[in-house]
């Protein structure tokens, strides 16, 4: 897939000096070994110089500790310890404001974001990309109900939420030092990086690939917080919900114009009307329900500006426990 610009268009580069490959953690004590020495086989395939930023999103069990022994044996791994859980997309931020390369990879820490992956994307980096998504074919180990669910959320995201995003595409991607400086600008608090990444522009392809089974623990986006998070990317980044209550809004009042119509038309014609309670309460009811419906929407935007003009940070580092960040 080629999008924003004809490859022909595009100025080729040289291979970055200096890939970061940037990986948030939460909980992830199981699959670390894995990782770690998955990372450091993959290293060697690299035509270039790599560092690894591992971000540890507040993990309550021995997920710091494996880090923290991981950048002691390996100059390439920094840690980046937050003081506390911010989330996914707290973490990733994180990682890669400390990123210095050239080329910059987000990749989630459960392996199935496969490092072999890069070298693909390494290749349309110096075709002229400046930002190369993973595009999933297929995911593999997964319920038809988490397959189903993952479907209809990108094709909703992309289709209410924000066209230009790239249905299938997780936050497995590779960015350029100039896309990161553009993505570093924005600093909302309720981040949606799949989109912030389609917003900002530049030259954009995809690499595709089959998602293998996670290869240890268990998956951190349940069903609740995958509604979460897409209930956040909606209004942190649509007015697509106020404009639905919008429309609702309107369908009620030609449900009661209707109601009126025929109220008016019975006693013209002179038709038996019962006194109606049901119909009273109907309508009622709907009106009741929809204003309230509207109130919370608008109550979560309100709710978000509040957050936002607070200006707090988007996540705090915890200096000691750190590793390799000077």
């Amino acid at each position: 897939m080629r999008t924003t610009k004809d490859i022909g268009s595009l100025a080729t580069k040289p291979a970055p000096g200096l890939i970061s490959i940037v990986i948030p953690f939460y909980n992830e004590e199981d699959v670390l070994p894995h990782l770690r020495e998955s990372i450091s086989d993959f290293f060697t395939k690299l035509p270039c110089n790599t560092e690894v930023i591992v971000v540890d999103d507040g993990s309550t069990d021995s997920t710091l500790k494996g880090l923290q022994g991981w950048a002691k044996e390996s100059a390439q791994v920094r840690v980046v310890c937050l003081s506390r859980n911010f989330g996914h997309q707290a973490a990733a931020t994180a990682g890669l404001d400390c990123a210095r390369g050239e080329a910059i990879v987000l990749m989630d820490a459960d392996l199935q974001d496969p490092p072999e992956l890069i070298l693909e994307m390494l290749t349309e980096y110096r075709n002229g990309y400046d930002i190369v998504h993973a595009q999933r074919m297929a995911r593999m180990g997964e319920s038809w109900f988490k397959r189903a669910t993952a479907w209809i959320f990108y094709r909703l995201m992309k289709t209410l939420v924000y066209d230009r995003m790239i249905p299938d595409a997780g936050d497995f991607r590779m960015i350029s030092r100039s896309c990161l400086a553009a993505l570093q600008q924005m600093r909302e608090t309720h981040r949606f990086l799949r989109g912030m990444v389609a917003w900002i522009g530049f030259p954009q392809t995809t690499v595709r690939f089959v998602r293998p089974p996670r290869k240890a623990g268990e998956t951190k986006y349940p069903l609740r917080k995958m509604l979460r998070f897409a209930w956040t990317a909606a209004v942190s980044f649509s007015p697509l919900p106020l404009r639905l209550v919008f429309g609702m809004g309107f369908v009620v009042a030609g449900l009661g114009g209707l109601i009126a119509f025929y109220t008016i038309m019975s006693r013209v014609l002179h038709l038996y009307v019962v006194p109606g309670w049901t119909s009273i309460m109907l309508t009622l009811c709907l009106i009741g329900g929809f204003i309230l419906i509207g109130l919370g929407v608008i109550g979560e935007y309100v709710a978000k500006i509040y957050e936002e003009v607070k200006r707090r940070p988007l996540y705090v580092i915890d200096p000691i426990r750190s590793r390799n960040l000077e």
